[in-house]
């Protein structure tokens, strides 16, 4: 992706963007016609299936108000008891608290280039993929990868979260 081409896109898109040049990762996001907001949305308009949309699912941790990321296959439902059991006890955020600390809305949050970095955990069941889509900044924005770029773009673990 060049410059002219980077600048045409919203900011945290191109953030997203940045990170993925600087790892010299293969794809850049891609923009589509439709917000997709939900994994299925994504999916339809991506011609996948619904396992194959890297969810990014935020968490508020109670004991420090830490922002915790949990990346989950679009056809599976976070279990907190699980995530709570990793990183410590959790509760819902709201759109302000995930705005906040990610820079990005929901429906659009990125598994990376957050505005603070949160505490992240990966669903292994994203690992039945060979590729996989994540949102890339905003609701209209996707970027493909392998589920090991993922976990080498965020250094995050790989654990059982569904």
């Amino acid at each position: 992706m060049c410059g002219a081409e980077l600048h045409s896109l919203p900011e945290t898109v191109q953030r997203v963007a940045r990170l993925l040049q600087g790892a010299g990762h293969p794809h850049a996001p891609q923009m589509l016609d439709d917000a997709c907001r939900t994994a299925q949305q994504a999916a339809d308009a991506l011609g996948i299936a619904v396992g194959q949309i890297a969810k990014s699912i935020i968490f508020k941790r109670k004991s420090d108000d830490a922002a915790v990321l949990v990346i989950t296959s679009g056809d599976r439902r976070v279990d907190e008891k699980k995530v709570d059991a990793i990183v410590g006890k959790t509760g819902r955020a709201d759109a302000e608290f995930v705005k906040a600390k990610t820079g990005f809305s929901i429906g659009g949050v990125s598994p990376f280039a957050h505005a603070t970095p949160p505490v992240t955990l990966i669903d292994r069941e994203l690992f039945r993929f060979e590729d996989i889509w994540a949102a890339a900044g905003h609701p209209h924005a996707v970027v493909r990868l392998a589920p090991q770029d993922l976990e080498r773009l965020t250094g995050a673990p790989v654990a059982d979260v569904v």
